[in-house]
């Protein structure tokens, strides 16, 4: 009978049995890594508290001595802001050119039948425009604007910046308004025109114009150079020494 409590010769015996792996520790959420990162910051030495505590010192530092990085970031928003300010303004400018350039006045270019005292000069000037910008890209209410434009800037440019270059521009401006309200009127009533357009130029010179003489400017006689005062030279020489032989009788 065989014995159950023999070993076995035919048995494998498992020498290398398989080692378990470590198991890999679970990875910290994401907002549990943020609140640990948050609760370092805010320590003695961390980055936020020392942010908030440089806020706090600017009443006391002035922007002179403040930290730079708030320097930086109050630079970077007024930039900002200033950026956005020229722009707005930028567009509403070309916004309302665009619209000037393009209006059309109430009354065709060259029709007028306003019976103003401005239409005296007006309604030439529309009729001439009329006349000669058939064959321009742009409409006459354009070269209109244009024109009525250039007259109001040189005007008004002219009295306050008081330069040359704008004086020049009104008088071209006025000498081509009273030319094309010489060509434009009837000839019955050409010189009476021209005369009102002349007044009315001249009196608005007098706003373009303000601060131009024409007067010489005679220098006055230039006054003989003066040398510059010098204090007088004082040598101080030692007292001549006594002779030794003043009482001598051979002295001559």
């Amino acid at each position: 009978m065989q014995n159950d409590n023999a070993p076995r010769t035919d048995r494998q015996e498992l020498t290398h049995l398989p080692v378990p792996f470590p198991k890999t520790p679970p990875k910290e959420s994401t907002l549990a890594a943020l609140r640990t990162w948050w609760d370092k910051a805010w320590e003695d030495d961390g980055v936020l508290n020392l942010m908030w505590m440089d806020i706090l010192n600017v009443p006391q530092d002035g922007l002179r001595h403040m930290a730079p990085w708030i320097r930086a970031v109050l630079m970077l928003t007024a930039a900002s802001f200033v950026l956005l300010a020229v722009v707005a303004a930028g567009e509403a400018v070309l916004h309302v050119l665009h619209q000037l350039l393009t209006l059309v006045p109430t009354v065709q270019v060259g029709v007028d039948t306003s019976d103003s005292v401005l239409a005296i000069v007006d309604q030439p000037v529309r009729t001439y425009i009329a006349q000669h910008s058939a064959g321009l890209p742009i409409a006459a209410s354009t070269v209109y604007t244009l024109w009525l434009a250039t007259g109001i800037a040189a005007l008004l440019l002219g009295y306050f910046t008081r330069s040359n270059a704008l004086r020049a521009m009104w008088t071209g401006w006025g000498a081509a308004t009273v030319f094309m309200v010489w060509t434009a009127t009837p000839d019955t009533s050409r010189t009476v025109a021209v005369a009102l357009a002349v007044l009315a130029w001249t009196l608005l010179s007098a706003v373009a114009l303000h601060g131009l003489t024409l007067r010489r400017t005679v220098g006055r006689p230039a006054h003989p150079a003066t040398p510059p005062a010098r204090p007088d030279v004082h040598i101080h020489l030692p007292a001549p020494a006594a002779d030794q032989h003043s009482n001598c009788p051979f002295r001559d």
